[in-house]
């Protein structure tokens, strides 16, 4: 408990308070605080819960949290298990008992009586020799402006989760395996409002080289010290060996606690178990050395087990915490910089990024065959290079239907045709990962060039029963590539190099709601969007609402125009297509036309749009029908 903090919430009601709460609890005998454990040396906390929870029956696919209400006596074992062997800190099985997580198993409504009863059963495990940490974790899915939970969403799933451990007896809060430093404050803001327990905030690092060397771990420790927690440290995802140097680092910019919970290495499968490499003595051999490095608390992540913990705490009896004098806190600076850093070399923008403000720019989308074959969309590609197109568009599972990645075609079209391309990128089909990974290969392969999409969901495509990952959208995805252009992953881990890539967006000038539309637009210039592509439009006051909206945000605009082909082909994009709108006088013309009449009145329309668009416009985005280069080139003579 921190001294001198009255027992009351930081808006001013009443709290819980930990010493009013204690007493309630422990009628004979006072409980140990924190404070208190951390006054008499290194604090040993426990082992990792799932893996113990899936060793013993629990199978996977079944949340582990769960378990606290159909296994209780169980997870008391486990929790026993880990107080004999060594352990005085105990976190409840509650890191994804959060409402979001639960949600994916249909639980979502069981949040209190699930965190309650983790508590409960850690209670009984721990009585009144040991302390209980209210284990809460991040949501699983980005916030907003990267994703597309809402941060007062994310605060109220915390603000449940810890109201429930709270009435369960928790006696600390352990904030842990937090990816995003802004998730992270918000929790700790949030349990914060609600009482005055201590509470821990642990980062999740990768297992990258790259982060420690940019001293990654020393500026967090040094940013949320000023956040006034009472310990940090990191958890999760890499081993002990990895962990020391992270403890290393964080120790040397906090005067804080430092808490270190490794992995027991990394996992692998075996005969349906998940297996560790790590023994206990090669775990224990590391918990004296990140002691060493400055860690306070100590204990084990995902794979860690009751042997480990025992091993750990036989190995660290006696050890007293390393001195950290004020002097030592220093601005973070990697150890291993020993000279500065040559600057990074300057990434050549694309040929796109150049024309954009100096020439009148052309796109053209072209369709991908439902095959393995592209010889027709590399010959299309060819011929509108030669008509003077600057720059082709490739699509990525427009309306959920299967074609050939992207990334490979838009690869060979410039590599075997010789013009640019703007690669559409969906935010559907990956999750956080696999976007940054997949858009660091498209930029080793010479694409330059991304317009961000969320992505249409999957019950409108081929598959309507594969699952759609929307990790986030597309301004969440602008937000990622803003980012990797600023030479940083979303972790905020150097990626070496930056990125030079060109942000395109789409904007909807008729949106059913055209204020929602702009405030959208607006937000993804500020993420960092630098060209808007509109949607189909057939009408001019709609590229002037678009090209007053554009000018404001001082971001260009190229004007999107698909040639009608027929009655049909207009009613059925008026009527069945999101995001398009045709005027009543262009569909009753088409409909009084025969077939060839109405081709004709398609491109009329298209060619007077195009001329009333230019004056106001950065360019041309031409859609022609069914992927037709030729319409696409004979609209193209008209613009010149």
């Amino acid at each position: 408990m921190r001294p001198g903090r009255p027992p009351t919430n930081q808006r001013g009601k009443p709290g819980i308070g930990a010493a009013g709460r204690l007493r309630l609890l422990t009628e004979e005998t006072e409980l140990p605080t924190l404070t208190s454990l951390v006054g008499t040396g290194i604090v040993v906390c426990d082992g990792a819960m799932g893996t113990q929870l899936h060793e013993r029956g629990i199978p996977f696919g079944h949340p582990y949290e769960y378990a606290n209400l159909t296994h209780p006596e169980l997870v008391t074992a486990i929790h026993t298990e880990y107080l004999r062997s060594g352990a005085v800190i105990i976190e409840t099985n509650t890191f994804g008992a959060n409402r979001m997580k639960l949600a994916a198993f249909e639980r979502e409504g069981l949040v209190s009586e699930i965190n309650e009863a983790g508590a409960r059963a850690a209670r009984k495990a721990a009585g009144r020799s040991a302390l209980v940490a209210g284990a809460i974790g991040p949501m699983g899915k980005p916030l907003k402006p990267l994703g597309r939970v809402d941060p007062e969403a994310a605060a109220e799933a915390f603000r449940e989760q810890a109201l429930a451990l709270l009435g369960g007896g928790v006696d600390l809060f352990i904030l842990e395996t937090f990816a995003d430093l802004e998730e992270l404050h918000l929790a700790l803001q949030t349990v914060r409002e609600l009482c005055d327990l201590p509470v821990i905030v642990e980062k999740a690092f990768v297992e990258d080289g790259e982060t420690l060397s940019d001293g990654l771990p020393a500026r967090v420790a040094q940013a949320v010290t000023e956040w006034g927690p009472d310990g940090c440290g990191a958890n999760c995802a890499v081993g002990p060996q990895r962990m020391l140097e992270i403890v290393h680092m964080m120790a040397s910019t906090t005067t804080l606690p430092v808490s270190a919970m490794p992995t027991a290495g990394l996992p692998q499968l075996v005969n349906g178990h998940v297996h560790y490499n790590a023994t206990p003595d090669y775990f224990a051999r590391y918990g004296r050395m990140l002691v060493e490095a400055g860690a306070t608390l100590v204990g084990g992540c995902c794979g860690t087990t009751p042997e480990h913990i025992r091993a750990l705490s036989t190995a660290i009896r006696g050890m007293t915490i390393r001195p950290r004098p004020a002097a030592d806190v220093t601005p973070a600076v990697p150890r291993r910089a020993a000279e500065p850093a040559p600057p990074k070399p300057a990434v050549e923008r694309s040929r796109l990024a150049q024309k954009l403000g100096t020439k009148y720019v052309v796109a053209v989308e072209l369709d991908l065959p439902r095959g393995t074959s592209i010889q027709k969309v590399l010959d299309g590609a060819a011929s509108l290079r030669d008509a003077g197109c600057d720059i082709i568009d490739i699509s990525d599972g427009a309306r959920a239907r299967l074609r050939m990645n992207p990334i490979a075609v838009s690869h060979l079209i410039q590599e075997q045709v010789g013009i640019e391309v703007m690669m559409h990128f969906s935010c559907r089909d990956r999750n956080i990962l696999a976007i940054q990974a997949d858009l660091m290969g498209a930029h080793a392969l010479g694409l330059r060039n991304i317009l961000a999409i969320t992505g249409d969901p999957t019950q409108v495509g081929d598959y309507p029963t594969a699952t759609s990952v929307f990790d986030i959208d597309a301004i969440g995805l602008v937000r990622v590539l803003s980012r990797l252009n600023e030479g940083v992953d979303l972790a905020g881990n150097s990626i070496v190099e930056p990125t030079a890539f060109l942000i395109a967006v789409a904007f909807n000038p008729v949106a059913p709601d055209f204020a929602s539309e702009v405030d959208r637009l607006k937000r993804k210039v500020d993420a960092g969007a630098q060209l808007v592509y509109t949607q189909p439009a057939y009408e001019i006051g709609a590229v002037e609402r678009a090209a007053e909206e554009t000018r404001k945000l001082n971001v260009p605009m190229l004007v999107g125009v698909l040639p009608l082909r027929s009655s049909r082909h207009a009613e059925f994009f008026h009527n069945e297509v999101p995001g398009i709108y045709i005027p009543d006088e262009i569909r009753t013309r088409l409909a009084a036309a025969s077939d060839q009449e109405a081709r004709a009145i398609g491109m009329e329309v298209a060619r007077e749009l195009l001329a009333a668009a230019r004056p106001m416009t950065a360019g041309a985005y031409l859609m022609p029908p069914f992927g037709n280069h030729k319409i696409a080139e004979e609209l193209m003579a008209a613009i010149s």
